[in-house]
């Protein structure tokens, strides 16, 4: 009987695997192209697209405070006038959708008249205050203020 030599794999076992697909790196020429990452600049471009996009939310929620804002105050100026106009003396009952003008008088009175400042003439009774018209929620727009606010 010949001599059988003992078979020696010349592959180190410390470089084969049971799963190559789960190894980090290519196990022969035909894998995939694996490239170590950069986890610094993946993060880092994360965080600049990241805060890019918020600070854009961000611009946007202050222009809607700030036209929410602006709305507020104009709302604010027409209770004002409007109870500034309920207060002056009326001869007639205003409609909605019609135009007003309000005066003041001597006495720091106020009245609403349909006659504007052109009706009267040269001869103005009291002092022009603004054009106003009623809207459907009983509240009065401002069209036309006269420079000395009311």
């Amino acid at each position: 009987m010949e001599d059988k030599k003992s078979f020696q794999n010349p592959i180190d076992e410390d470089h084969i695997t049971e799963n190559p697909s789960g190894l980090e790196y290519p196990h022969h020429r035909g894998s995939a192209i694996v490239k170590a990452e950069d986890k610094g600049k993946i993060k880092g471009r994360a965080l600049a697209a990241m805060e890019q996009q918020t600070t854009r939310q961000m611009d946007q929620i202050q222009e809607q405070i700030e036209l929410l804002a602006k709305q507020a105050k104009k709302l604010k100026s027409r209770v004002e006038i409007s109870e500034t106009i309920y207060q002056a003396k009326m001869s007639f009952e205003p409609l909605v959708g019609h135009d007003y003008y309000l005066y003041e008088t001597d006495e720091h009175n106020f009245v609403l008249s349909l006659l504007s400042p052109e009706d009267w003439g040269k001869r103005l009774p009291n002092i022009y205050k603004a054009k106003v018209s009623l809207l459907a929620d009983h509240t009065w727009d401002v069209l036309d203020l006269n420079e000395s606010n009311i």
